[in-house]
């Protein structure tokens, strides 16, 4: 067996996992959640869940990735044997989740093609977006291109790869979405979206706030499917754990903000006022983003290319964490090498990808309550699984291996100063949010409950 692969160094780790964070929900998924629930309020609520709920749920995944050494099955068997189960069900999220999210990051990558070739303008049409992804092999073309990227860089390994390519794709990133984000808020009539954006507004506060920043942070920060938990298991032992968590939250949270900065105050602009422009899902990125950069004139098409950039760079930087969970567990669980647990990922990926693409075009008749079989996937890992996993890892370590066990391990390199912040929320607090989210997604899933 080969060697068990590391960073190179704590801003290696904290950049790769921080890339595996920001991803296409902080693009689109957050400004369309602050803007519909109240602004400022909002973004509040989001922020004081990210510094509690989503720092002691890190804290815990990548202590336990660090702590055994090992991928997310066997970081728990080697803990409770009894409790090898919840390594498979971590394990099964990423393995959903990479093939659907590359056929996303596929359609990305061939709106990005489209601006830098100039053809921009075309995008903006009503019916382009769902012309092109219900062509049965087109939208496979731009898939293979994105899920080849993401291979290329699992295959030269953690530092060779993911750790250089994060070390480039993270600080560009961050300069496109600031780059974009200036631009978007010099706009004529770009302050009305941007005081909507923060101004906090009270009347729209309810628990289906609260429960949308949580199901937000709870996605965004990369919780619950294994991704943290490989991470941690490439961490060296005298990297200072809590300090990285921090960081990583800094990157996340930043990052969201900012697209909430790009987007609301364009689309302001763009719909005159209307609210209802800054629509959820696919609908916001790849129609009426085009929208707004054809409605710049000549800078929407350079504007519109930087955009589809950024988003690709985060689309990668997420998918490339992914991948990366699956390598390691099939190289942990069935002791191959790296090189052939990567031929076996893309193989499986590939496969798994299709249906979720030939879902909007040949088998666009096979849905589930009006589901496509994309969003079917979606539904299973992120509204089932990653709750279900999340309050299983809580009672873990709350209660059977106990908080002590993290604790030590993070206190091996520097003092924890939130300790006893991590050890409530773990026990006590973190369960109860976790349990509210699996039982209002599957409500709302299933439609018995109005969708937030």
């Amino acid at each position: 067996m080969e060697k068990r692969s590391s960073f190179s160094s704590r801003i290696g780790f904290v950049l790769a996992a921080a890339g595996s964070a920001v991803g296409l929900g902080n693009i689109w998924r957050f400004p369309y959640l602050a803007a519909k629930y109240g602004g400022g309020i909002f973004l509040l609520v989001y922020v004081l869940l990210v510094v509690t709920f989503g720092f002691s749920l890190m804290v815990a995944e990548i202590a336990l990735g660090r702590k055994t050494g090992l991928s997310v099955i066997g970081a728990y068997r080697s803990l409770n044997r009894k409790w090898a189960f919840l390594g498979v069900l971590s394990a099964i999220v990423p393995i959903i989740i990479v093939p659907y999210y590359s056929v996303i990051g596929g359609w990305v990558t061939k709106y990005f093609a489209d601006f830098v070739t100039g053809m921009g303008a075309a995008t903006a049409g009503d019916a382009y977006f769902s012309s092109f992804i219900s062509n049965d092999w087109m939208p496979l073309i731009w898939l293979a291109v994105f899920i080849g990227l993401t291979f290329v860089t699992v295959l030269t390994g953690v530092q060779k790869g993911i750790e250089k390519v994060s070390k480039f794709l993270m600080p560009v990133l961050v300069l496109l979405t600031i780059a974009v984000t200036i631009y978007s808020i010099t706009l004529p009539g770009a302050m009305e979206g941007v005081a909507y954006y923060f101004k906090p507004d009270f009347s729209k506060f309810s628990i289906e706030t609260v429960l949308a920043a949580m199901g937000q942070m709870f996605y965004s920060m990369s919780l619950a499917m294994g991704i943290m938990v490989t991470y941690g298991s490439y961490m060296g032992k005298k990297e200072n754990l809590e300090k990285s968590v921090k960081q990583i939250e800094y990157f996340d949270t930043g990052i969201a903000l900012l697209a909430g900065l790009m987007i609301v105050p364009a689309v302001f602009v763009f719909s005159g006022g209307d609210q209802a422009a800054l629509s959820q899902g696919p609908s916001l990125m790849f129609n009426t983003m085009p929208k707004v950069f054809h409605s710049m004139g000549p800078a929407g098409n350079v504007i519109g290319a930087l955009f589809f950039l950024l988003v690709l760079f985060a689309a990668l930087t997420s998918a490339i964490s992914l991948m990366e969970t699956v390598v390691s567990i099939f190289c942990d669980k069935f002791h191959i090498s790296r090189k052939k647990s990567c031929f076996i990922t893309l193989a499986i990926i590939i496969l798994l990808a299709l249906p979720s693409s030939f879902g909007f075009g040949m088998w666009s008749h096979i849905q589930w309550d009006g589901k496509t079989i994309l969003d079917i996937f979606d539904f299973i890992s992120n509204s089932v699984l990653m709750p279900i996993v999340a309050l299983l890892t809580c009672i873990f370590i709350g209660y059977v291996i106990k908080p002590k066990a993290i604790t030590d391990e993070v206190e091996l390199s520097a003092k924890f100063r939130r300790k006893k912040l991590f050890e409530v929320f773990i026990k006590y607090i973190a369960p109860v949010i976790v349990a509210a989210i699996l039982i209002c997604s599957v409500l709302q899933g299933v439609g018995l409950l109005a969708a937030f």
